[in-house]
C-alpha cells in the first residue's frame, strides 16, 4: 500500500495529477465495517472529527483536492488519503485525525478516487471554449 500525505499531494500542481496520486485504481477498500459499523458512526459524530474536518476544509479553502479555482459549492467530503479500517479507530486514532492525511473533495471526486474512474470527474475538469460552441458554460 502507498502511504499518501498532504505534503506529497501538494507537490502536484494540477487537479489531474492530484487525482492520479490519490486514485485507488478501481480497488474499493478491502475491509468493510460490517458489525463494526458503530466504530465509524461514533467517530464521524465526535467533536474531534468535526474539529479536524473544519481545519482541513479551511486549509484547502473549500477547493476540490485543495486546487485553487476548484471551489466546492455542495456535497463537500473530507477524504482520508489512506484507507480507514476498524482497527484504525482503535489503534491509530491520532493518525486518522491528522490533517496531513486528509483532503477536501466533492462527492464526485471522492467516488472517482475510490473507484479509480475519471468519468465521475467529467463535470469538474476544465474544458476550454472553442469557436462555434453554443453552451454558455
Amino acid at each position: 500500500m502507498n502511504f499518501r500525505s498532504y505534503t506529497e499531494l501538494v507537490r502536484r500542481d494540477s487537479f489531474e495529477d492530484r487525482f492520479r496520486y490519490l486514485s485507488l485504481n478501481g480497488h474499493v477498500g478491502l475491509s468493510t465495517f460490517g458489525f463494526d459499523r458503530w466504530l465509524n458512526q461514533r467517530f464521524y459524530t465526535s467533536r474531534e472529527w468535526k474539529r479536524a474536518r473544519r481545519d482541513v476544509i479551511a486549509r484547502d479553502e473549500g477547493c476540490d483536492l485543495g486546487v485553487p479555482g476548484h471551489e466546492i459549492f455542495d456535497m463537500l467530503v473530507v477524504h482520508h488519503m489512506n484507507p480507514v479500517t476498524p482497527d484504525s479507530f482503535l489503534d491509530d486514532l491520532e493518525l486518522i485525525l491528522d490533517p496531513e492525511f486528509m483532503i477536501t473533495t466533492t462527492h464526485e471526486t471522492h467516488r472517482a478516487i475510490h473507484y479509480g474512474d475519471q468519468s465521475y470527474l467529467a463535470s469538474r475538469l476544465y474544458k476550454p471554449r472553442v469557436p462555434g460552441d453554443t453552451k454558455l458554460w
